[in-house]
């Protein structure tokens, strides 16, 4: 893929071994829009963190002594201390540090050196973090894209509050992807809402009375997850997971259907086929709900299967007959939705507590996702086989951690695959060569 690093971001079936690798290549423009996050932290594995030990850190002659630290640059002994002290800084978490950067640079070097988001829309909903709270929203227009000279605009709307975003998702009234569903969180005495917002405001001005299409809000306190519909018997629908309740809610008669769960519900999806809605729990369970079940009815659970730790992101395969799922232990599995049993484990993903989500790509066959390492893995749906490793481009950070966002299409119905990264106020593009 070639990299390219633009001006402003969006919350199959092409085997990889005809896959070309991911090939890079940096241009000059920058974006003066910073790009919300997902909640944080840092973590490492075995290949983003080596270990601090003597004999890994010079040579395998020089003996490893316990309580100090061999530096192979210096050629000498340092002591470590178990905390951080101005006079000598030097302790186990920032060698770590250092030779993490140091992985990091290496691994970007070997990048140049080679050949080398979350729909195959052409448009983008961004949420912006704002220097004095809240957040920003905005759609970026991908139509046109080209690189290396990649220039994007970020279409804004300032009528509309700033508040934060817990969850965020497409959705389908007028025709696909008209609208955009924002979960928004309370503040002070104003509670927690579901609002449904027209995308075509925030791609041209409106006078303050001319509000095109639907646009209504509904109140749901503490949503932590949301999806749509776009199954025939849930039309106009859409679901918020609560702490320990579901809810489903129609738009156009605010009839709503409540789900008692045992525990948070942190990630959804619905299928299209069958009528059910999926949702993954903090508890670590998965289970279906049947749309055609009342709220205070038996058996409205369909399936069940287990993760041993949060789940925090379920896609839907194609056929409906696999789901996919990541949790906060790092864990990714593929299960089949008939045997409820793990078909396919994907290795390497790095995670510890945050909510990260997953990308699934069928049509070219690639399961994308961001650790909390700030490592972007690239795996084969097919095989597991882990494709690419792609290191950030800015310095590993608990407050950095890159967003991503693939297209089989990027840029409109000619363009090409290809990864959007975003990173602080940068905006990075990965297309095939």
């Amino acid at each position: 893929m070639h990299k390219s690093r633009g001006q402003s971001r969006r919350h199959g079936r092409r085997s990889h071994r005809h896959n070309p690798w991911f090939r890079q290549h940096d241009s000059k423009e920058r974006n003066n829009t910073r790009v919300r996050q997902s909640p944080q932290g840092s973590s490492h594995s075995d290949d983003a963190a080596p270990s601090t030990s003597a004999s890994t850190a010079g040579s395998s002659s020089v003996p490893d002594l316990p309580g100090y630290y061999f530096d192979p640059e210096k050629k000498r002994y340092f002591r470590l201390l178990p905390g951080h002290n101005n006079c000598n800084p030097l302790t186990k978490e920032s060698i770590r540090q250092k030779e993490m950067e140091s992985k990091r640079l290496q691994l970007l070097e070997e990048e140049d050196k080679q050949g080398k988001a979350d729909t195959n829309s052409d448009r983008l909903f961004t949420v912006n973090d704002v220097k004095v709270g809240g957040s920003k929203y905005g759609i970026i227009n991908l139509r046109g894209l080209k690189t290396p000279t990649l220039r994007v605009h970020m279409h804004e709307n300032l009528y509309f509050t700033n508040r934060k975003v817990n969850a965020v998702s497409w959705a389908s009234l007028n025709h696909l992807d008209s609208h955009i569903l924002l979960c928004l969180m309370g503040i002070a005495e104003t509670p927690g809402c579901a609002t449904l917002l027209p995308a075509s405001l925030f791609v041209s001005s409106h006078p303050a009375g001319d509000r095109p299409g639907m646009l209504c809000s509904f109140r749901i306190p503490g949503a932590w997850s949301c999806a749509w519909s776009l199954n025939i018997q849930a039309n106009n629908c859409f679901s918020t997971g609560l702490s320990r309740r579901v809810l489903v809610t129609s738009v156009v008669t605010g009839h709503r259907q409540s789900f008692g769960t045992s525990s948070d519900v942190l990630a959804q999806q619905f299928a299209v086929m069958a009528p059910l809605l999926f949702n993954g729990c903090r508890s670590g369970e998965i289970f279906a709900i049947d749309l055609r079940c009342r709220n205070q009815g038996k058996g409205w659970k369909a399936t069940r299967l287990l993760h041993d730790s949060a789940v925090t992101s379920v896609q839907i395969l194609q056929e409906e007959q696999c789901l996919m799922a990541s949790d906060m232990a790092g864990t990714i599995k593929l299960w089949d939705l008939r045997t409820t049993k793990c078909i396919r484990q994907y290795e390497g993903h790095v995670n510890e507590y945050a909510h990260l989500p997953l990308h699934v790509h069928e049509e070219e066959g690639i399961v994308v996702a961001v650790g909390q390492d700030c490592y972007t893995r690239i795996w084969s749906l097919h095989d597991a086989q882990l494709l690419r490793t792609i290191p950030s481009p800015h310095p590993t950070s608990k407050a950095d951690i890159p967003s991503v966002a693939f297209s089989s299409r990027l840029g409109g119905f000619r363009g090409a695959p290809g990864l959007l990264m975003a990173i602080q106020q940068d905006l990075y593009c990965f297309s095939y060569s």
